[in-house]
Formats: C-alpha cells, sequence, structure tokens
C-alpha cells in the first residue's frame, strides 16, 4: 500500500510541472518551460537548439499524458499526476527518465555554452530554478549532482537525478 507521505510528496512535485499555476498540467505549461529556459539562457526558439528544445517539450507532454491523462481530456490534475507517479512510476523510474530525456537532452544543451556536454553546478541549479523547482532545493541538487567534485555535472547524472525527483519520495 502506498503511503499518504509519498503521495504528498509526489502531490509537491506538482507545482514544478504547473508552470501557470492553474492546477493542472497541459500541453502550454511543457511550452512554457521551454520558453522561460530559451529566455534564461539567451537562446532564440527558431535556433536548433530552440527547435529541439520544443520538439523535447512536446515529446515529454505527450509520454506524461500517456501515463496520467487518465480521463483523455489532455489536462493533467493533480489527482491523476499523484495516480499516474503512484501506480506507473514509483516501481519504474528509468521509465519516467526515457519520457524526460528527450526534453533534458535540449534543456541542456541550450544551458551549456561550450557544448562540451557538460554543466557547471551553478549552471545546473539556474536550469532547476527555471523549471520551478525550489531555490534550496536546486542549489542542494545541482551539488549533490556533482559527485566527483569537479564543478561540473554530465546529462548521465541529471536524467537519473531527475526522474528520481519526481518518482521517488526521499
Amino acid at each position: 500500500m502506498v503511503s499518504t507521505e509519498y503521495e504528498r510528496r509526489i502531490a509537491a512535485r506538482f507545482a514544478t510541472f504547473d508552470q501557470d499555476g492553474n492546477g493542472y498540467i497541459d500541453r502550454e505549461d511543457f511550452s512554457a518551460a521551454a520558453k522561460a529556459l530559451l529566455a534564461e539562457f539567451a537562446v532564440t526558439a527558431r535556433s536548433d537548439k530552440g527547435q529541439a528544445l520544443y520538439a523535447g517539450a512536446e515529446a515529454f507532454w505527450q509520454g506524461m499524458a500517456g501515463i496520467a491523462d487518465r480521463d483523455g481530456d489532455q489536462r493533467i490534475t493533480r489527482a491523476e499526476f499523484v495516480t499516474g507517479a503512484v501506480k506507473r512510476l514509483r516501481d519504474n523510474p528509468d521509465g519516467f527518465a526515457e519520457i524526460a530525456r528527450p526534453f533534458l537532452h535540449a534543456a541542456l544543451a541550450v544551458a551549456d555554452p561550450d557544448g562540451d556536454g557538460r554543466l557547471t553546478v551553478s549552471d545546473t541549479a539556474r536550469v532547476l530554478r527555471v523549471l520551478r523547482v525550489p531555490e534550496s532545493v536546486a542549489e542542494a541538487a545541482a551539488d549533490a549532482l556533482d559527485a566527483d567534485g569537479d564543478g561540473s555535472v554530465a546529462e548521465q547524472d541529471i536524467v537519473p537525478a531527475f526522474a528520481r525527483y519526481f518518482t521517488v519520495p526521499e
């Protein structure tokens, strides 16, 4: 049986996706996240990186809708999100990572000025803050992702951590 504490923590993650705060997640929330990242890192929407980010946002939305939009109305309510996360993602965070991967890959490319596939810890925190992760959590997560202490974070570290954040309550 899934604990109420687990459901409460997963429900708190809902706000990260609900970019406009209207009480549900929809395609526009994913587009808004892409737009905010592009603005934060001064990348144009028409650039290759911008187009990849919007395509990744659409793929992420489609994957989330497939998992959580139980009534097919193209909106995910908090209850649908919790149910989707609890029933479909808790035991398979790798599945969630695969849904998120195209968006995260593109987001990292937007935030990676030299194209070396690594972000500084501070840019990692910037990405997380833009995606509405609370500042204290974003800073701590970025620091934790730099496991070797070299001041940078790679995609192979970020994608599984992102999945754990949304699927594991700890």
